[in-house]
């Protein structure tokens, strides 16, 4: 994105926090399924054959909502910025790619403070507004905003060094 010659002040990739490897996804499921048939087979043993199914279905909508979970955890999101521009790059599987360059003169870094769960980390130019880090904790989303902050005005002073 930027020339070699080029200090980049932030180059940081944003993406959530795994729930479960892949491994930990099939032993979960192995024992949900393991008790589900468990449980299903005691109640047709008593003659209530509807519940067997009924465990299996409990089985399929635990899969589908950690699949749904998996899916939305394969995103990430770029930031890097240099003397004269903020890069900002957001992918996320199925989605179109969406990407800003904005300058660094311009930019401003907001989070309510204290941050909260509700509090947004928002990269602001004039009337656009970019949120970034959704997934993040409140303690992560105060470090970021801190961090991109500083890198910011690093990159001010040398775009434009105080008068001597």
């Amino acid at each position: 994105m930027t020339d070699q010659h080029r200090p980049v002040y932030m180059d940081a990739v944003l993406t959530p926090n795994a729930s479960l490897s892949p491994r930990a996804f099939a032993i979960v499921m192995g024992l949900v399924g393991i008790f589900s048939f468990a449980a299903g087979i005691l109640y047709l043993t008593i003659g209530a054959w509807p519940v067997f199914g009924f465990f299996g279905l409990d089985a399929l909508a635990i899969w589908f909502a950690f699949r749904l979970s998996f899916r939305s955890q394969d995103q990430q999101t770029r930031v890097l910025v240099d003397r004269e521009f903020m890069h900002l790059s957001h992918s996320q599987r199925g989605k179109p790619d969406k990407s800003a360059k904005l300058p660094t003169a311009f930019v401003r870094v907001e989070l309510d403070e204290p941050a909260t769960h509700m509090s947004w980390l928002r990269i602001e130019h004039g009337s656009r507004v970019f949120v970034i880090g959704r997934f993040l904790t409140p303690e992560e989303r105060s470090s970021f905003a801190t961090a991109l902050r500083a890198a910011l005005n690093r990159a001010r002073r040398e775009r434009y060094p105080a008068p001597v």
